[in-house]
């Protein structure tokens, strides 16, 4: 007997190829950005729009911080976060702070949102299980926007197409690492294997909790600590909430809870169904 998919099954299974679409996905690169090393230089931002030739993003503060660049955007694909942070120490000024700086990121999640909603098949995943905007095959629908939990990717006024990191997937072909990284001069951002990278930050949260610093984390490593987008490919050594570096608790790739919001439009609808019925046997009991 012939099998039959339903729309549901059928959708999940281009997705799945969607983020398979590399067969010779050998290489698994990423990030590991650590922000206790992090000094707020910005020497990461200047050398990615120097590399990838992007334009600024104007000479103006916001007067709510330091940071000129505010965030991710078309034109900004690393982001240098200054974040305040009270202090409350015995014998300290009312008004006294902290700084928390990191180097925000395309997170390359390994379920990317971006990748599974976009009609044109403009954006892959590469050998390197980095996640690539091709910007010739970028029609600007923008759908790839509203699908990153992360608010990464965004599209530029002057053409309407889709912007953001590319792991400078241009370097990593020629055997380079990424500018960012090589940029950096404090090691805060580290680039290379996936699973070497996981070793190196699992050792230095170790080494932090030893000295004391309790509150070093990792986010989003792996899928078990990550499942919403089962694990990022640039990941992060933390000491504060997630909210404090504007980056989301939980983050989940839409498509991800697609079932479930099906079937809860479904009972939703049989339950208003339900309820029209019971409406029309009292009217006409009524009129009986």
């Amino acid at each position: 007997m012939e099998a039959f998919l339903t729309c549901g099954e059928a959708r999940e299974l281009e997705r799945t190829a969607a983020r398979d679409d590399t067969q010779n996905r050998t290489q698994r690169k990423g990030f590991f950005t650590d922000t206790t090393l992090c000094i707020g230089c910005k020497a990461c931002e200047v050398a990615c729009k120097q590399w990838n030739q992007l334009p600024d993003d104007g000479l103006l503060f916001t007067g709510m911080s330091y940071d000129n660049t505010v965030a991710l955007g078309a034109s900004t694909w690393r982001h240098v976060a200054f974040v305040e942070r009270p202090v409350a120490l015995a014998n300290q000024d009312a008004g006294a702070f902290s700084w928390l700086f990191n180097s925000d990121v395309c997170k390359h999640c390994a379920r990317a949102g971006c990748l599974e909603s976009c009609p044109t098949g403009a954006i892959i995943r590469t050998e390197f299980d980095s996640v690539y905007v091709q910007p010739d095959i970028c029609n600007g629908c923008g759908y790839c926007v509203v699908n990153c939990p992360f608010g990464v990717i965004d599209r530029r006024e002057e053409d309407g197409r889709a912007w953001k990191c590319t792991l400078c997937y241009d370097r990593l072909k020629e055997g380079m690492q990424p500018a960012c990284a090589k940029a950096c001069p404090t090691d805060s951002i580290k680039f290379g294997d996936i699973d070497e990278l996981l070793e190196t930050a699992r050792k230095r949260v170790d080494v932090l909790h030893e000295k004391g610093m309790h509150e070093a984390y990792l986010y989003g490593e792996d899928a078990a600590s990550q499942p919403g987008t089962e694990g990022l490919n640039a990941f992060f050594l933390l000491v504060d909430q997630p909210e404090a570096y504007n980056l989301p608790p939980n983050p989940v790739v839409p498509t991800k809870n697609g079932k479930d919001a099906w079937v809860s439009f479904g009972i939703a609808v049989a339950g208003l169904i339900a309820l029209a019925i019971g409406s029309a046997m009292t009217k006409s009991e009524g009129c009986a």
